[in-house]
């Protein structure tokens, strides 16, 4: 197996925008594409990271770019900053996930009939809001996500299976926004999962996460236990026979 990385410049409107695709170099045939929604502060280490962790398990990652080139967060202050606009504007957000989508769907090594999403914190929101806007995609996972609905998706049939994994004590998605969530997806005609996490709070598989204050702390056993939950859902949604690394 040997890992391969590179970067892709695509534009959403008038941003540039820079994710970064993995795939295992000693694959013969294109493979299944999986997007890889990053935290609240930008594409960092920990996307890029996510996106070389499924390399390894058989797919193309891709680390997709919400805010533009090299655009990065430092402080929760910067970090609200720069997913505000999408908050607000949640058409933006679902054109550019679309985009992301459409760029990834493009490269030589992806099966572009086979894709599914992943997402962490404000990355959980991305990705269930293009499940939401009715994409063409196999399915989509939310860790610790942001749970919220947005008001211009009503009434849109989701064809994405969806699968949530969320901690209990999440301050930032309470256990009224899950069942709301629940509630929204079933309406939706979703093929949908949650799986709670008790004594798990906020970003739950960030390593760094250590802020019991602010709701986010890392708890290895639901890391542990919602990266398998995620294999096997990928496993399920995106069908047919994914080679193993070499």
């Amino acid at each position: 197996m040997a890992i391969k990385t590179r970067t892709i410049e695509y534009h959403h409107d008038d941003t540039l925008l820079e994710g970064l695709m993995a795939w295992d170099d000693a694959a013969g045939a294109p493979r299944p594409g999986v997007l890889v929604a990053p935290v609240w502060a930008g594409r960092n280490a920990q996307a890029d990271h996510k996106a070389e962790a499924l390399a390894a398990l058989g797919y193309v990652g891709f680390a997709l770019d919400m805010y533009g080139k090299g655009v990065l967060g430092s402080s929760i202050d910067e970090n609200a900053r720069l997913m505000q606009p999408f908050v607000d504007d949640r058409t933006l957000l679902q054109g550019r996930m679309q985009r992301a989508l459409d760029v990834m769907r493009a490269e030589d090594e992806v099966d572009d009939a086979r894709t599914a999403a992943i997402g962490f914190c404000f990355g959980g929101m991305c990705v269930l809001d293009l499940a939401r806007s009715g994409a063409e995609i196999g399915g989509v996972v939310s860790f610790h996500g942001l749970l919220k609905a947005p008001q211009n998706a009503p009434g849109t049939a989701i064809k994405a299976k969806v699968l949530a994994l969320h901690g209990h004590d999440d301050p930032l998605a309470p256990p009224q926004d899950v069942l709301a969530l629940q509630q929204e997806l079933t309406a939706a005609g979703a093929d949908w999962q949650v799986h709670v996490y008790g004594h798990a709070m906020h970003a739950f598989t960030n390593p760094a996460a250590n802020d019991r204050d602010f709701g986010t702390v890392y708890q290895p056993d639901a890391d542990r236990r919602s990266w398998r939950s995620m294999e096997d859902f990928l496993t399920e949604v995106l069908g047919g026979e994914v080679p193993g690394p070499a």
